[in-house]
């Protein structure tokens, strides 16, 4: 019995292969860069420069757009796990806009500021330190495919609390992020922090035009880009009565995530040496030089 061209290699006998079945269609590749939550982050990164361009001399129009930016923040995080599209790349992008967004305020604050500059740069720095550590490890210690939001409450009960209750992680995050702004808009209306705003050549108290304590106008504002110039443009835009609520409101919050930032660097410093103990006695260090015995 003839065997079935099919199963033969040249299945017509004039030496023409026949064609393999057709394989079944490859599932396309996902674009990642395309997800909602995704999305809706790119939107808070040009709300958030479209703050920066207006927070120099325009308070309202820049806490509208800083705050909207902010608030989007939940909203992305409500669309990922709705359309099942949670990512590492959306985490990270999520992560470093709110870095970036709030150091951008922080130094606005230092120059607004310049008394206490040094302590809006350790806040700076204490957010960045903390969260890269905290994620870096996460990432070296739990593995590639942990969250740094799973935290094990037996490493600590703080974080653990703060990263997986999502009503907990929006209320610090929206009033450590309110205070700061109520500080910006206090920049523009408070002279009990910037005492400068209501000083004039001709109130009784300043020292007089031409003396080295108060040089002439010219001297100050050579530039329109000045910092001088930029701090009388600022002066008396609004009134500081709401600012100063929602300053002492959100407060104890701020004051509170820090801490939180403090406990997470610490607790991350702790877990990384964890794994460098491990991998000495892994690779036998220190290693014992032989001595030799005097004969």
């Amino acid at each position: 019995m003839a065997t079935s061209s099919q199963h033969l290699p040249n299945g017509n006998g004039n030496g023409s292969a026949v064609r393999p079945a057709r394989p079944e269609l490859e599932e396309e590749d996902e674009n990642i860069f395309l997800f909602y939550p995704n999305l809706i982050g790119y939107s808070r990164v040009v709300l958030a420069i479209a703050s920066l361009y207006y927070m120099p001399l325009h308070p309202r129009t820049c806490s509208l757009l800083y705050s909207v930016s902010c608030l989007l923040d939940a909203l992305d995080g409500l669309a990922a796990r709705h359309f099942q599209q949670s990512t590492k790349f959306g985490a990270v992008l999520d992560m470093v806009t709110d870095r970036c967004t709030t150091a951008c305020l922080l130094v606005f604050l230092g120059s607004a500021f310049p008394r206490w500059s040094i302590i809006f740069q350790m806040l700076i720095s204490l957010d960045l330190a903390s969260h890269y550590m905290h994620m870096y490890a996460t990432l070296s210690m739990g593995g590639s495919d942990k969250s740094h939001k799973k935290v094990d409450e037996s490493r600590s009960w703080v974080l653990k609390m703060y990263y997986s209750n999502n009503k907990v992680l929006f209320t610090f995050c929206a009033l450590n992020e309110l205070f700061f702004i109520a500080l910006y808009l206090l920049s523009f209306s408070s002279p009990y922090l910037s005492p400068t705003l209501l000083n004039t050549p001709s109130s009784p108290s300043s020292p007089q035009p031409g003396t080295p304590a108060s040089p002439k106008p010219s001297m100050l504002f050579t530039s329109p880009w000045s910092a001088g110039a930029m701090e009388m443009a600022r002066a008396n835009k609004m009134d500081s009565t709401v600012p100063w609520i929602l300053a002492v409101i959100s407060f104890p919050v701020m004051f509170g995530k820090q801490w939180i930032n403090v406990v997470q660097l610490v607790k991350a410093s702790k877990w990384l040496a964890e794994g460098d103990r491990a991998e000495r006695r892994k690779q036998g260090l220190p290693k014992k030089s032989k001595v030799k015995k005097s004969q």
